[in-house]
């Protein structure tokens, strides 16, 4: 499982803890891009991107473009890689020199989450701009013995990447604005991928996979299997809420870039 057992570094405080029972969120806009992947005329559509925008922060799309073949290959080569002995995932750990990678320690707000990542970029950048932010070096660090890891992750990176462009071009519209406003601003290596994985927690009454935040970047476009898991906070009253699992859906979340 990577390493991970149960300590006091998992723990949250009482009032962040799990609760017992969990509303499930209702209303959550479920936007079907159909019209964006034919081509065509998108007004109506930016208008109801921006709404959900607005008004939710974050929305699901449906008929997104993204291949459901290659969400499933990316889907099983994450789950291939999760479940290989601890060892072989620590030849791919992320080191303070190089953030991408393996990693099993990650905090947030100072509490450690139950979850292992792997993290990627869709490109390797070209030497000599492999460093950059001092001595970081964004090189992709690639399991040896899992063949299709690569091709699979690769693939879907490119189409992601693809769709979030899609969408800052529909929110840029619902703002007036060109639909290649923001384009200019994501010149750069600006994406990354990834993947989460929440092994079974002996006490899930008292840690979370991931702690409350929000999302930095401009947008997250998130896959969320059958399980669910997902909880957010509803504007209206402050309540953290579920957000029920749409088959071959991405979750939309809009981070603090676009906000500001």
């Amino acid at each position: 499982m990577g390493g991970l057992s149960m300590d006091q570094a998992f723990v949250q405080a009482p009032e962040h803890r799990p609760k017992a029972a969990v509303v499930e969120a209702d209303g959550i806009p479920v936007i079907d891009l159909s019209p964006l992947v034919a081509g065509d005329d998108n007004d109506a559509l930016a208008a109801e991107v921006g709404r959900a925008s607005r008004d939710w922060g974050f929305f699901v799309v449906v008929r997104h473009g993204v291949p459901e073949e290659v969400v499933a290959r990316a889907v099983e080569a994450q789950r291939a890689f999760f479940a290989m002995p601890a060892e072989q995932k620590a030849t791919v750990r992320r080191s303070e020199e190089s953030p991408l990678g393996y990693y099993e320690s990650e905090h947030t707000k100072n509490v450690r989450d139950w979850k292992e990542v792997f993290d990627l970029v869709p490109r390797d950048p070209p030497p000599p701009a492999t460093v950059a932010d001092g001595e970081l070096v964004f090189e992709n660090k690639w399991p040896e013995d899992l063949p299709g890891f690569r091709e699979a992750l690769e693939e879907y990176s490119r189409s992601v990447e693809e769709l979030a462009f899609k969408l800052l071009e529909l929110i840029a519209r619902s703002l007036g604005l060109r639909p290649d406003r923001f384009h200019g601003f994501f010149n750069e290596q600006t994406t990354f991928i990834r993947l989460n994985h929440y092994p079974p927690c002996p006490s899930p009454d008292l840690a979370l996979g991931v702690g409350r935040h929000k999302d930095a970047g401009a947008l997250t476009v998130l896959y969320q299997d059958d399980v669910g898991g997902l909880d957010v906070r509803r504007r209206s009253d402050g309540e953290w809420v579920r957000v029920r699992p749409v088959p071959d859906s991405f979750i939309i979340n809009v981070g603090d870039i676009i906000q500001a």
